[in-house]
């Protein structure tokens, strides 16, 4: 039996559910985004430097899916932290879709991220949540379980 991971992106809009899910655990997505977050401070995992590619050699912005946070709050500032996380819907979709075209098309990119072959197509379903978003004229917000 296939180990199921408890580690999910949730993915909210000002909109209601999108029309769209993932076909896939979204595990692969959070551990992408902490990691290519985590490479400026000197991070080695493959991940991480998949994201250093993506941010410095392919110069794709990254900004808006790093705009993520623990969906879980202890504490009323938690909780007003969370309430920073909504943003324009546009920018996520465009990014994360560059981010899967580029992870398709790089060779290194192919490499760094070999070990979670599905990460483009949970980027792509990402993209068409955050385009649904748009298209209502909604924010969006990106939290994450483990």
């Amino acid at each position: 039996m296939p180990e199921v991971s408890p580690t999910v992106l949730i993915v909210e809009t000002t909109a209601g559910d999108p029309p769209v899910e993932f076909l896939g655990p979204s595990s692969d997505i959070v551990y992408f985004l902490s990691m290519a977050h985590s490479e400026r401070y000197g991070a080695s995992h493959d991940l991480a430097r998949a994201g250093f590619v993506v941010k410095r050699r392919l110069r794709i912005n990254m900004a808006p899916l790093l705009n993520f946070g623990d969906a879980k709050t202890d504490d009323p500032g938690e909780a007003a932290m969370l309430e920073k996380l909504w943003q324009d819907a546009g920018p996520v979709a465009e990014s994360a879709l560059a981010v899967a075209g580029a992870m398709e098309t790089d060779e290194e990119l192919r490499e760094l991220t070999s070990t979670f072959p599905e990460l483009p197509e949970r980027l792509r379903e990402l993209a068409a949540m955050a385009d649904w978003a748009h298209q209502q004229g909604a924010q969006i917000r990106l939290t994450f379980v483990l």
